[in-house]
């Protein structure tokens, strides 16, 4: 198994110093894990009813391939954090097109209690949302980094604790201190 770490690790180094082979290996080693990621974050996903788990990674994948550099990740569990951060730009794209058609339709602002709910959130909750999480980011990565994982990746507190190489508790402080943030900021903007 460490191989196969090891492997992927080095494939991304290749990637990104241009080789285009080493980019297809390693989305074909990552392709089911990555899927499962993607069936994640829309298992919730009311608004998005057509998009499939295949469509939302493609789209994530194709983003990440038509950037100008290779993504600057060190390891598999960081490529696994810059494609969720992919899906929820496709999401939040998706969503900025549909409020361009409809321009709001007097929803209540979103709730953080649940944090599924952002998942099944309108096309304007989700732009709000995802532009809190940007200003929060600029303030607290650890904290932005903890809510994009939960929230659109769908990762539960262990799964976000691995991926960020932290300690359950300290992502369950994170969660706190974040979503507190995050439902003072929407609040302001309802």
């Amino acid at each position: 198994m460490q191989a196969n770490i090891d492997d992927v690790t080095g494939w991304i180094r290749d990637w990104q110093e241009g080789d285009a082979a080493a980019r297809d290996r390693v989305f074909t080693r990552l392709y089911a894990e990555l899927k499962r990621l993607a069936a994640a974050v829309l298992r919730s996903e009311s608004g998005h009813d057509t998009l499939q788990p295949t469509a939302l990674l493609n789209d994530a994948l194709l983003k990440l391939t038509l950037a100008k550099q290779a993504p600057e990740a060190g390891d598999r569990k960081h490529f696994a954090r810059i494609v969720a951060r992919a899906m929820r730009q496709v999401l939040v794209d998706r969503a900025r097109r549909k409020l361009a058609d409809k321009r709001g339709s007097g929803e209540a602002p979103l709730s953080l209690d649940n944090h599924d709910m952002a998942l099944s959130a309108n096309p304007a909750e989700l732009i709000a949302l995802d532009d809190a999480l940007a200003t929060l980011a600029k303030l607290d990565a650890r904290a932005a980094s903890v809510v994009e994982l939960r929230v659109f990746a769908g990762l539960t507190i262990d799964e976000t604790a691995q991926a960020l190489e932290i300690h359950p508790s300290a992502v369950n402080r994170e969660w706190a201190h974040a979503s507190a943030w995050l439902k003072r900021q929407l609040g302001a903007s309802a």
